[in-house]
């Protein structure tokens, strides 16, 4: 491991070209060059409408109008030319970005002339990785990017936006920095052991420990509700057979994904789709309806259900209101067994068949159920709303301000449990008045681990990893 160098490259890296826009014909697509070239390269094939002028004189953050020529001049269309000056560009590096329409051929051809003329072709990531280079952004801003591109609801959207202005950074360097210069201290100490001082106050440093620790054990908290906002909260959809569920995960869809039949037994493997709730990502699982069956098939399709009770974080019970089942003590045994410790929501379907009294009767049958309760009918769609609230308060995620430090990417997360567990030896070392030498080991363990996040410390296949699942052109 070694200290990533976060100076400017100063044109030491070949100029890259990449079509930053998504895939496929559109209104316009975006080319990005960037590099010490980026402008000269530029200038070769691109022509100033009824001037002589060149990209290369121009100021940054300014946008010129003209023409991309072929090699023989002939016009491949008419675009707009941003230029970005070094270092106040996204890179760091001179960047030229061309506006184009989105013909497929017409990005391709532009894409050809620039790697023609002394371009290459960008790899996933590479933009993204010379801004993180030339200290434009840290590694978790960078990381942060990919997220922020991937983000389909509000709330992974602020995530990644918070994470990206460097809010999650700036609180972790600021710890860093009052251990290094704890650890500077304590190790001065080392020189003048035999003279028995100390230039670093124990009691200050364990206050600083105590506090670091809280805010690293926050931190690694977070990680929770920040995984379930970026891949979805699992709910199991369970129930006996012909009970509703593959209607409501229809309903909850808004289309026909499951299968809907009369006859028992028609879902055998399990059903995933994701719906977006009040900015809250639910992977919703219709699974094979539980009940005794000599049908091989259908018995494996139940045992599946039981896997997917196991693995979600909230169960929802569908029972049918007007048929309640006299097996309800067996389907409860198997049910609860799996899902203890998780949220249960019972849903009473089919409640548009059922006089007042009759669902006094259905209370009174689960009167020793404590989880929520709701009462719907998926195929007349009442109630829903009221079941879209109750998976709401079930998740337990609070909705995200500006400013919140939420973490999401298990690399910062493993890193946050390593610094926590050094800090804590920090700790207990320093209530056993352990030596300097030992005291300081645990400290820059601590300095080392928080360094990881951030990528003041890192290495050339962390980074490579790490880009390569970014987009190219970004």
């Amino acid at each position: 491991m070694k200290e990533t160098n976060q100076s400017t490259i100063n044109g030491t890296m070949p100029t890259i070209c990449a079509i930053s826009t998504p895939p496929g014909a559109g209104g316009i697509a975006v080319i990005r060059v960037s590099g010490s070239e980026a402008c000269s390269i530029s200038d070769k094939i691109f022509e100033f409408k009824n001037s002589k002028e060149k990209l290369s004189d121009k100021a940054g953050y300014t946008v010129h109008f003209g023409n991309i020529l072929s090699g023989n001049g002939d016009v491949v269309d008419e675009v707009l030319a941003i230029v970005f000056r070094a270092p106040n560009s996204f890179t760091g590096e001179e960047v030229v970005e061309f506006s184009c329409h989105g013909s497929l051929y017409i990005q391709k051809r532009i894409l050809e002339l620039l790697i023609s003329n002394g371009a290459s072709l960008a790899k996933p990531g590479e933009f993204t990785m010379r801004a993180f280079r030339n200290g434009k952004i840290d590694l978790s801003q960078a990381e942060a990017v990919a997220d922020l591109i991937a983000s389909t609801t509000e709330a992974t959207h602020k995530m990644a936006l918070n994470q990206m202005r460097g809010g999650f950074s700036v609180e972790l360097n600021k710890l860093r920095e009052r251990l290094i210069n704890f650890t500077s201290l304590v190790e001065l100490e080392l020189d003048f052991s035999e003279e028995d001082v100390e230039f670093a106050d124990r009691s200050q440093l364990r206050n600083l420990a105590v506090e670091i620790e809280e805010k690293i054990s926050s931190l690694a908290d977070s990680f929770r509700v920040g995984n379930v906002l970026k891949n979805g909260i699992p709910v199991a959809l369970v129930g006996e057979t012909n009970v509703g569920k593959s209607t409501l995960l229809n309903l909850l869809l808004n289309e026909d994904r499951a299968i809907v039949s009369d006859i028992h037994g028609t879902t055998r493997d399990a059903i995933e789709e994701t719906v977006d709730i009040e900015g809250i990502t639910f992977r919703f699982i219709d699974t094979a309806g539980i009940r005794n069956t000599d049908d091989t098939v259908e018995n494996m399709g139940i045992e599946r259900t039981y896997q997917k009770i196991e693995q979600s974080d909230i169960v929802l019970w569908l029972i049918d209101c007007t048929q309640v089942s006299e097996h309800i003590e067996w389907l409860t045994e198997r049910i609860s067994k799996r899902a203890e410790g998780k949220k249960i929501i019972l849903v009473f379907n089919k409640i548009d068949k059922l006089a007042d009294d009759e669902k006094e009767v259905i209370a009174e049958i689960f009167e020793q159920f404590e989880g929520e309760r709701v009462y719907i009918s998926a195929k007349k769609k009442i109630n829903t709303d009221n079941l879209k609230k109750a998976l709401v308060m079930a998740s337990q995620v609070k909705s995200i301000q500006s400013g919140d430090v939420i973490v999401s990417n298990i690399r910062h997360y493993e890193a946050l449990k390593k610094t926590h567990n050094a800090i804590l030896r920090v700790i207990q070392g320093l209530n056993s008045h352990i030596s300097s030498d030992f005291l300081s080991q645990d400290i820059r363990e601590c300095i080392y681990h928080i360094g990881e996040i951030t990528g003041q410390i890192t290495t050339d296949e962390i980074l490579g990893n790490i880009f390569s699942k970014f987009c190219i052109g970004k």
